[in-house]
């Protein structure tokens, strides 16, 4: 794990590494596994930040699942503006089966609440949430999370497929906003 990053403009420092992350999200995994294995779900990731976690996830799985791609977005640079816009919708019918919507944070839950909104349309027969983290102290709109790998205070962060502005995606471990900008 490097000492700290630089991502266009701003520095970040270490906050959760790799190893961790791996731990967090196998033991998301096994849950899932235990709970949904006879339910054939169809796991929705939502783009672009969940497409790690989501690869993972799916590889620590005791069975074989089905993945799907959604895209919606609300930041703009280092804050939620918001509005919530669907970019990328769902194309397959899954109407009758049991959806996991997989994502990277959740932070204000506002765009969970628009996704949750979004896929009910689509008459599935329940909806589950998968987030590799949630910012309880943040949310806005309250959102059912069934299987969350860990909770993380308030800092905006990068890395394992989060990003500033585009940047920072591929880094293996998770790096906070260092406020001490030098």
């Amino acid at each position: 794990m490097q000492d700290r990053v630089k991502i266009h403009d701003k520095w970040f420092k270490p906050f959760i590494p790799e190893a961790v992350l791996k731990e967090r999200v196998k033991a998301v995994a096994k849950q899932i596994s235990a709970d949904l294995a006879d339910k054939n779900p169809l796991f929705l990731s939502v783009l672009t930040g969940s497409f790690v976690f989501a690869a993972d996830l799916l590889r620590y799985l005791d069975f074989s699942a089905e993945v799907e791609f959604v895209r919606v977005s609300s930041y703009k640079g280092l804050s939620s503006t918001g509005d919530v816009q669907e970019i990328m919708g769902l194309k397959g019918d899954i109407s009758g089966r049991t959806v996991v919507i997989v994502e990277d944070i959740v932070d204000s839950g506002l765009s969970m609440d628009a996704t949750i909104k979004m896929v009910k349309k689509h008459n599935p027969a329940e909806v589950k949430v998968c987030t590799l983290m949630c910012k309880p102290d943040c949310l806005k709109v309250k959102v059912p999370i069934d299987y969350m790998a860990m909770e993380i205070p308030e800092g905006f962060i990068v890395g394992y497929g989060l990003d500033y502005n585009q940047l920072g995606r591929n880094l293996k471990d998770i790096y906070v906003i260092d406020e001490k900008q030098e």
